[in-house]
């Protein structure tokens, strides 16, 4: 009976301990978490906000779960359910023996710290290495890309892109008080005949309101009553295509090759400029369609990329501020989750992976996922340094305590992340399989250059001795 109720006593005592110095490092992760997830709410691409907010969301659940669902659990499990030991007082307990990964984290954190100067020059260059070959990365939005190369709806596109010449176009839009008029129908002429001509390797084909009237005309424009009767004459879901009812507005369909981004965001450019320098002041044009929309959408990417991460970055670092009030310490868990940014780059350019609307939120991801991972090994760390063990133990005694729970969370993350590797959609493997990467670069800094870190920046963090 002494047994069980000291059983029951330790079930309190572990439910107290895990409460008052578990329970608030892993909430200070979890703020730095959500607040790097925020910071892919800025991003000017709709699904990249609602990637970013479903993670926020989906990160407090998972904690409010663990602290209101799992923890009473585990206590209920060991206060109520714990088996009838017998009283073995008059033996002397055995000392446990250290298992392997516990011998090897201790061995390991020696040696980093032994190197660490060597480890963070290598780390610091590594990351500039991947910061300037990332600036000029590519991003990817064309969606054929992004499908699954062999299926059959992707064929049929490439099929009827051959025989038509085209499945890709966009659109001018002219804005006027009467676009009618023997000026405006004139230009209008004269832009549908001459785009194919100044831009022969990617006009395929011009359609407008004009073209109907030539054609009827034996290629004559008519105008003034005239043109306006035959226009009024034609049946109305044709001139619809072309112009609205009250002749205010119309519309050139300009129908184009197939373009890679690069291409096609130059072709635009160039249009832009030939319309300005051809352009009438009776109307107002403007170039739209779903190839502007890809353009808009690569610079929103391009950017915004290094804006969330920068963002994410800023947003975590004022956090923690707020949290330690500490600059140093707000900024230690953070240092070494920027350095991926870099590595993840860097790994990227050699694996010719282009960034695509997914794996342009790696940047703040990765800041949210791993700074949970050095949060947590940072707080084992002071606590150690706070009972007065010298940094180099404390350290040792961090890594060997808490460094088998980073490998397990690390490896929960990425045994989620790798079934999207196997996805038949490009978009999703490469996501997938940069994300994997991604979190074992996490994995890796959080070991191997944190400790470092914290050794070098220990002296600029004063603590309380507690006995």
């Amino acid at each position: 009976m002494t047994s069980l109720n000291n059983d029951k006593d330790k079930a309190k005592v572990s439910l107290y301990k895990t409460i008052k110095k578990m329970v608030p490092a892993i909430f200070t992760a979890m703020v730095a978490t959500v607040l790097g997830f925020i910071a892919l709410s800025t991003s000017p691409v709709p699904m990249i906000q609602d990637f970013g907010n479903m993670l926020t969301v989906g990160m407090v659940i998972s904690f409010l779960l663990a602290l209101f669902f799992l923890l009473p659990i585990l206590f209920a499990r060991d206060h109520f359910f714990t088996p009838k030991t017998k009283n073995k007082t008059n033996k002397p307990k055995k000392p446990k023996r250290m298992v392997v990964i516990d011998r090897f984290l201790e061995w390991f954190t020696q040696k980093t710290i032994v190197f660490r100067w060597g480890i963070i020059i290598i780390a610091f260059a590594a990351a500039a290495f991947g910061i300037s070959v990332d600036l000029d990365a590519d991003v990817e939005t064309d969606v054929e890309t992004f499908m699954p190369q062999d299926s059959q709806e992707l064929a049929d596109i490439h099929k009827l892109r051959d025989i038509l010449g085209t499945t890709d176009q966009v659109s001018l839009v002219y804005r006027g008080d009467d676009v009618l008029t023997d000026e405006s129908l004139e230009w209008v002429g004269k832009m549908t005949e001459s785009l194919p001509e100044e831009f022969p390797d990617v006009v395929v084909e011009t359609k407008s309101i004009t073209g109907i009237l030539k054609r009827m005309n034996d290629h004559g424009l008519p105008s003034g009553r005239e043109a306006r009767d035959q226009i009024a004459d034609m049946p109305e879901g044709q001139t619809k295509l072309f112009i609205n009812e009250d002749h205010s507005k119309g519309v050139i369909t300009v129908g184009i090759k197939h373009l890679e981004a690069s291409d096609l965001e130059k072709f635009l450019g160039d249009l832009e400029l030939y319309l300005n320098d051809h352009d009438i002041a009776s109307l107002d044009t403007t170039i739209t369609g779903k190839s502007v929309l890809d353009v808009e959408m690569i610079d929103g990417l391009a950017g915004g990329r290094y804006q969330m991460t920068l963002l994410g970055a800023a947003f975590v670092f004022l956090g923690l501020l707020l949290l330690y009030r500490h600059p140093v310490k707000a900024f230690i868990p953070l240092l070494p989750i920027l350095l991926i940014v870099g590595w993840s780059g860097a790994i990227m350019y050699f694996l010719g992976i282009n960034y695509t609307p997914l794996t342009a939120t790696l940047g703040a991801l990765i800041i949210g996922i791993g700074t949970e991972f050095t949060i947590l090994i940072m707080e084992r760390y002071f606590e150690e340094r706070e009972k007065g063990h010298p940094k180099e133990n404390a350290m040792q005694i961090t890594n060997k305590t808490i460094g088998k729970a980073i490998f397990a969370t690390a490896l929960a993350n990425i045994g989620g992340f790798s079934a999207l590797v196997a996805s038949d959609f490009v978009i999703l493997s490469d996501f997938g399989l940069m994300t994997l990467i991604n979190i074992s670069l996490a994995l890796f800094s959080t070991i191997v250059v944190l400790p470092t870190i914290l050794i070098v920046l220990d002296r600029y963090v004063k603590m309380k001795q507690t006995t």
